[in-house]
């Protein structure tokens, strides 16, 4: 497939704060790709980057293979949803869906079938007459995403679109979200905080941090296999242990380590160096096994529950083990008539060797 968006050794400085750092990526057509990052990474600034809001001070961008860096914003093939949606108030939603249109002197005819059509696909086709205060958060939204849609751009920028909405709102937005982009083939480009939505609806995610891509892959991967302490702990929840090589096998992997708590732990870990003695290992809560009885697997310690939060689906422990180990756990509930685990229990834990991923070395 070939490349949709391709930024270049892009660099964005604001006085002596670099927002942006010789950042490169290449975005598939078609592909929905979410930068996801806390607040001040730099994620909406390459975002408005790609925009043409901002221009480099370094690098280059180039979209379908053409170089954009020096166009303006209005003859680049992109168009963008804001968080606050920007209807205009006194406009009808077919209205405010035409007026791109209307800016780029369509035909009107062709104008009344781009609005239905994009009406059609949100949903939204017998609204055409209302203004945007006759309609729920959701609705303004979708309102907003026909409009951004209308024109056919090549790329759709989405900047945090789904803040203002609430809980439940925003899980049923971001699956529609995901049917709309995979029915059109548009590439979308996708900026949050919030992991859920990052992982809910992403082909890829590029974890940005102090305006650099810290990691890049499929939700799946930086999830299962995050690169560094940062990604492992930005992304979902995760424990992170220090520990320090006390064994290697016959091929140089680490096989053995000591936690500053001083209990030892089996590992399959992969492409550590061979000079490297200290190590940081993230391992997910719903990947620490607990139970009442001891059970028969690897790396198995006692512990206390120390803490315990029902959640509904889920249970959240946090256990203190020995030499004052602390670790967070996520157990499913699956029947109401299970055996529960509440605080004080004494209970053993287990940590699959495949489930422990080395995230720093020393």
């Amino acid at each position: 497939m070939s490349a949709s968006v391709e930024v270049r050794g892009v660099t964005k400085r604001y006085g002596n704060v670099t927002a942006v750092d010789n950042v490169s990526l290449t975005i598939a057509a078609g592909e929905f790709l979410t930068l996801l990052g806390p607040s001040g990474c730099g994620k909406t600034t390459l975002l408005r980057l790609i925009a043409g809001f901002e221009t480099p001070d370094a690098g280059s961008l180039l979209i379908g293979g053409v170089d954009i860096t020096n166009r303006p914003p209005y003859h680049r093939p992109v168009n963008q949803v804001f968080q606050s949606y920007a209807l205009f108030p006194h406009l009808t939603v077919g209205e405010n869906v035409a007026f791109g249109l209307r800016m780029q002197k369509m035909p009107e005819r062709e104008i009344s079938q781009r609005v239905a059509e994009s009406l059609t696909l949100v949903s939204l086709t017998d609204f055409a007459n209302r203004h945007p205060h006759q309609l729920s958060g959701g609705q303004r939204q979708r309102v907003a995403l026909a409009r951004a849609l209308a024109p056919r751009p090549q790329v759709l920028l989405l900047d945090e679109p789904l803040s203002a909405l609430d809980a439940k709102l925003r899980r049923t937005m971001q699956l529609e979200l995901k049917r709309l982009q995979r029915q059109l083939g548009v590439t979308f480009v996708f900026v949050t905080h919030d992991q859920e939505e990052a992982l809910t609806m992403s082909d890829r995610i590029a974890v940005v941090n102090h305006g650099r891509i810290e990691q890049l892959g499929s939700a799946t991967t930086i999830y299962h296999q995050p690169g560094s302490a940062f990604v492992a702990d930005f992304l979902g929840q995760a424990n992170l242990l220090k520990a320090t090589v006390v064994e290697r096998d016959l091929l140089g992997c680490v096989s053995n380590v000591r936690l500053t708590a001083g209990m030892e732990l089996r590992l399959s870990a992969t492409g550590v160096p061979a000079t490297a003695s200290q190590v940081l290992l993230s391992i997910r809560p719903e990947k620490v096994l607990v139970s009442k009885s001891r059970p028969d697997a690897e790396n198995v310690f006692s512990a206390v529950v120390e803490e315990e939060v029902f959640q509904g689906a889920t249970d959240y422990l946090v256990l203190a083990g020995e030499g004052g180990l602390r670790l967070n756990a996520l157990l499913a509930n699956e029947s109401a008539i299970n055996e529960s685990i509440v605080r004080g229990d004494k209970v053993w834990f287990a940590l699959h060797a495949d489930d422990l991923v080395v995230v720093e070395t020393g």
